[in-house]
């Protein structure tokens, strides 16, 4: 195994990427019903890789975490602030219950095994994936009035116990929330995300990536006149005053015609009627035959986004905004889609809409330009990252994690992940109320997320694998088995809890809640894959920002206990 350490240490890297290769395709494999995911994957793989000996700068570790972790906050962050309110007492309880089991857990099981507080506190920061308790705890030590050399031992013993029991508390956390969570609820994380995201949208109708109608609402025919009295195109345009169709092309005698309000159709003309279905199809008798590929009746139409700016149609409803604004102005326009912060509305005569409102708007191309100027920003579709503003993000993010606030004598911090995650919600929420800058394509948030998890995990089982294992042959298993209690016993208490006390009843819900609680972000990325949208985001937010505080308090809670 020589040789495989010499290559690592010439290219570290290759140790990493080799790890997520392999991991993936591990994490593909189904034992039953059970398969492991990518990240716990990776991060077993990572491990035994280690034992070759693999030295990797802790700077990659942190660049690729604070990646992930922004990314999860600015895909989320405007779900995030309309959440907040009475409807997050649940999360703020529950990351207490968890807090409160991972402290009385640890506490029983350094008594019935004889654990120093060194240990102890070691055993909690490793099996609760809490790496600020070995600063806390380690600050604890310090004050207790030993001499030097005790004091060095167990402040040694901390990081001894944080590294035997990290590996396995970033895996069985992994463990309940993706295969136990879901067994105890009776529903999987991607039904009941679905669930949520439905009930979210309120109804409306979302498509998917690659999804389409089958029988879509806006649709064009092809009509020949073959009645003989005369009509206009404005009479054939009205005809219906609840639903609209427009004349896009007139054809007669084999040559196009401008159409125009009152230009008259004769029998035998050709015509392109562009409406939603069910005006076209109440408008058919009007018309006449439909007929198929008559050249010169080809019409490019465009879709657009456009951000509302216009103060004229804040706070006013569809209806009011359809009865103000005039036929020549909308002729040719229709409204496919308003949404709010990235949450669908239900196009009702009642619904109000406000500026900083998302209007998609459907039609020929100079119809779309000139609308759209009378609604506001035409939002153009791009596949760029505005790294202005990813950078600046991530700039006020690690300033804010680098804060630091004392309790006492306890220093309180929301570290680079609390930071970046807090910076990318508040990010996320402005750049969706402020869509003309600040793009992160959906394809960019994904692999952010994805390589910046699991290349952190990866990064951890490097460094920390080879130590978890020569001090699991030294100490003998002693200290991994109590590490799997305390990893595993809190979830199970609080999941129990968060069931039949705080009645979560959406598993995809409760998973990144419960994930966040613990702080256990490989669990919150396997719990994102399997949800394969972002409802279980804004919970495990909640959650987690609360659990980097309840938990870093443990750390001098132990020493004192012990």
């Amino acid at each position: 195994m020589e040789w495989l350490h010499e290559l690592f240490k010439k290219s570290p890297e290759m140790a990493l990427f080799l790890s997520l290769a392999v991991g993936y395709a591990i994490g593909k494999i189904k034992f039953g019903k059970f398969q492991l995911g990518g990240v716990a994957g990776s991060l077993l793989v990572a491990v035994l890789v280690s034992q070759v000996g693999v030295q990797i700068d802790s700077g990659v570790k942190a660049v690729l975490f604070a990646l992930f972790i922004y990314a999860v906050g600015f895909e989320s962050g405007p779900q995030f602030f309309s959440s907040l309110g009475r409807q997050s007492i649940k999360e703020i309880v529950l990351a207490a219950v968890m807090a409160l089991t991972g402290l009385l857990t640890v506490v029983v099981m350094a008594r019935l095994f004889g654990l120093d507080k060194g240990l102890a506190a070691g055993v909690a920061a490793g099996g609760l994936t809490q790496s600020a308790i070995i600063g806390t705890a380690g600050d604890a030590i310090a004050k207790l009035g030993l001499d030097a050399a005790e004091t060095a031992r167990l402040q040694g013993n901390v990081a001894v116990g944080y590294a035997v029991t990290y590996v396995f508390g970033s895996f069985g956390a992994i463990l309940v929330c993706v295969n136990i969570l879901p067994k105890l609820m009776g529903r999987s994380i991607r039904d009941d995300a679905i669930a949520a995201e439905t009930a979210m949208q309120a109804g409306v109708k979302v498509l998917g990536p690659d999804q389409e109608d089958a029988a879509p609402s806006l649709v064009g025919r092809i009509y020949e006149l073959v009645d003989e009295p005369r009509r206009s195109i404005a009479d054939i345009e009205n005809a219906n005053p609840a639903t609209t169709i427009t004349i896009e092309r007139v054809k007669r005698a084999g040559k196009l015609i401008e159409p125009s309000p009152a230009l008259m159709l004769h029998q035998g003309d050709t015509v392109l009627a562009v409406g939603r279905r069910d005006a076209v199809v109440a408008s058919a008798p009007l018309l006449g035959r439909e007929v198929y590929a008559v050249e010169g009746m080809e019409l490019t139409m465009l879709k657009r986004e456009v951000v509302l700016t216009n103060k004229t149609f804040d706070k006013k409803t569809v209806a009011q905004i359809r009865e103000a604004t005039a036929g020549g102005v909308r002729h040719g326009i229709f409204v496919v889609q308003l949404s709010r912060m990235g949450t669908v509305l239900a196009m009702q005569p009642d619904t109000v809409v406000h500026l900083g409102d998302m209007v998609s708007i459907y039609g020929a191309e100079q119809d779309v330009k000139r609308v759209a100027a009378t609604i506001g920003d035409t939002i153009v579709p791009s596949a760029k990252t505005d790294f202005v503003y990813l950078g600046a993000g991530l700039v006020v993010g690690l300033l804010v994690g680098l804060l630091s606030v004392k309790l006492g004598s306890i220093p309180l911090t929301l570290g680079s992940g609390g930071g970046a995650l807090l910076a990318g919600l508040l990010f996320g929420w402005y750049r969706a109320k402020k869509q003309s800058f600040g793009a992160l394509p959906p394809g960019a948030v994904q692999l952010l997320k994805d390589l910046g998890l699991a290349g952190f995990v990866v990064v951890v089982g490097l460094q920390s694998g080879l130590q978890a294992v020569e001090t699991v042959r030294q100490l003998g298993l002693t200290i991994f088995g109590v590490g799997v209690v305390v990893t595993i016993v809190p979830m199970l208490l609080t999941m129990l809890f968060g069931r039949y006390v705080l009645r979560y009843t959406n598993t995809a819900i409760f998973a990144g809640a419960l994930s966040g609680s613990r702080s256990a972000n490989p669990a919150f990325g396997e719990v994102l894959d399997k949800a394969e949208n972002t409802m279980p985001t804004v919970p495990f937010a909640i959650t987690y920002a609360l659990a980097n505080v309840f938990l870093t308090l443990l750390g001098p809670l132990i020493v004192a206990l012990v």
